[in-house]
């Protein structure tokens, strides 16, 4: 019998070595890497369990031939569909991360009662929570009547077998992957080794019989999901549930989808009777805006295929510190720095002796560098005390050299400011034709952003 071999994994990247060490090489965490033997399983690799097994040959093909289209499981839910692509793709894997307690196994109970309501076969197993537990939480949702079939259950090939019988399921959601186990390996669950053995098994499961699988994943302190960053390359799509402690609101974005746009998302409200979908976010993040209060702006975004508008509030005050604050929540911290950096070496507009704080209504998240000239209109506003025109709205890239760059889908979203009542817009030249007309404003630099802007503060002083 071959000698066992002792390796140390990283539990926060995977990252695998002969030797233990404080920190990780990798990704340099401190205190993650644990010993881990590689007798048998994933640890040694497939070959030292199977080294007499000669190899089957497979079918070779051509890149010309017919196309099929990937059969969907439609949910009904209209934003999970949309986060999805159109449904979910049978015999694909599906990974939903997020913290705990933000919605995931309400969101998933909820499609499950939906999938069941239509006729198909849905298994929900959960290795965190006991079947009780599930049942009060489908009458909370007042979907304790569907067909779903439940188990509490962590090992992988207990599940399997126990999912074998009968009909093949069209939909099996495991909560969470971090629980799970298999025979395969000899790690404790929760290990890189574990987590990253049981996808792989379940992944083979979905691709042999057509069943779609549904993996939920805890998030780390980063906002990363738990375990190893492998998992999302093995998995077909991965969703991440996002949403802030103090709103009511949650977020369902797309990171990576090989069926699907990728970047979308879909928005739901928390309530006492689950999450209901919103069919318009613009609304719901502009809802409780202040149209006379300086340093706000709305920015109009895109997400995926959807348009976005959602306002950017800037506080600019003075400050007796050395060194000013520069605090930001909802955006790049770095992207800030820039833009501040360009108004006061292109504008002559000085934060030097000010503290800076920047904030997305609503705890919103936004990625895209559009948003430069929101972010630039709502710091000038806030510094000079005038409140922007409420019916405008801002986006646009700025570039180091204080140029207005032109960026991507600027019809659409014009057409979702008209569509909620805004008039005016600043965008880039260079843009699609604007469908606001005459009361567009497109700056070729900042310095014109700011000009204006100074200009419409001095009219209100002669006046």
């Amino acid at each position: 019998m071959a000698k066992s071999r002792v390796q140390f994994i990283c539990q926060a990247c995977g990252n695998v070595t002969s030797r233990w060490a404080g920190k990780c090489e990798a990704c340099g965490e401190w205190n993650t890497l644990v010993e881990e033997g590689t007798a048998g399983g994933i640890g040694s690799g497939p070959a030292s369990m199977r080294s007499t097994r000669k190899g089957r040959a497979v079918v070779l093909t051509s890149l010309s031939g017919e196309i099929e289209d990937a059969p969907r499981i439609a949910s009904g839910i209209s934003e999970l569909d949309r986060a999805t692509g159109g449904g979910f793709v049978r015999g694909s894997a599906l990974l939903v991360g997020g913290d705990p307690g933000i919605g995931k196994s309400t969101l998933l109970t909820q499609a499950a009662a939906a999938l069941a309501s239509k006729g198909h076969r849905i298994v929900y197993v959960s290795g965190e929570e006991a079947v009780a537990q599930i049942r009060l939480r489908a009458q909370r949702l007042g979907v304790a009547n569907s067909s779903v079939e439940l188990a509490a259950e962590t090992n992988v090939e207990d599940i399997l077998a126990t999912i074998a019988d009968g009909k093949r399921p069209d939909l099996v959601i495991l909560d969470s992957i971090q629980t799970l186990w298999t025979d395969a390996a000899e790690s404790a669950p929760g290990t890189v080794t574990q987590v990253r053995a049981a996808a792989q098994t379940l992944i083979r499961y979905a691709k042999s019989t057509g069943a779609a699988i549904v993996l939920v994943g805890h998030v780390t302190k980063e906002g990363q999901i738990a375990g190893p960053r492998v998992v999302e390359h093995m998995v077909d799509a991965v969703l991440y549930f996002e949403g802030e402690g103090g709103h009511h609101y949650r977020i369902l974005r797309t990171v990576k989808n090989r069926f699907g746009p990728t970047d979308e998302i879909g928005v739901f409200e928390m309530s006492d009777k689950g999450l209901r979908e919103v069919s318009n976010p613009s609304e719901l993040f502009l809802g409780e805006r202040h149209a006379k209060a300086p340093g706000a702006a709305v920015f109009a975004g895109i997400e995926g295929t959807r348009p976005v508008l959602v306002e950017i509030q800037a506080l600019v005050a003075p400050t007796s510190l050395g060194t000013p604050r520069r605090a930001v929540v909802g955006w790049d911290g770095a992207r800030l720095a820039m833009v501040l950096a360009v108004l006061e070496a292109h504008c002559g507009v000085r934060f030097g002796t000010h503290d800076v704080y920047l904030n997305v209504a609503g705890g919103y998240r936004i990625s895209e560098p559009a948003a430069d000239l929101a972010v630039a209109a709502a710091l000038v506003s806030s510094l000079t005390g005038l409140a922007l025109p409420a019916d405008c709205v801002y986006f646009g890239e700025i570039s180091l050299s204080g140029a207005i760059r032109p960026v991507a889908h600027a019809q659409q979203r014009l057409k979702e400011a008209e569509k909620l009542g805004f008039g005016q817009a600043v965008l880039p030249r260079g843009s699609e034709e604007p469908g606001i007309g005459a009361a567009a404003f497109q700056p070729a630099t900042l310095t014109d952003l700011v000009i204006r802007i100074a200009g419409s503060l001095r009219r209100d002083t002669d006046d």
